[in-house]
């Protein structure tokens, strides 16, 4: 699984390194980033919760 965050349509809500801080963390400004484009099988469904809650729509999983 990879995850991609458009910083274009992040908006810093935050919810994603809330609910999924093994996939997500706040850069100094509190926007969403990505901690690794490739995200491990016991990550994947932090990733998707993450994913599931911005209210952006700003973050993409792609499935391998």
């Amino acid at each position: 699984m990879k995850v991609q965050l458009d910083r274009d349509r992040c908006q810093g809500h935050g919810r994603c390194y809330v609910l999924a801080s093994s996939v997500f963390e706040s850069d100094d400004d509190g926007y969403g980033l990505v901690v690794s484009d490739d995200v491990p099988p016991d990550r994947h469904e932090s990733a998707r919760k993450g994913a599931g809650n911005c209210p952006e729509d700003a973050i993409t999983i792609i499935e391998d």
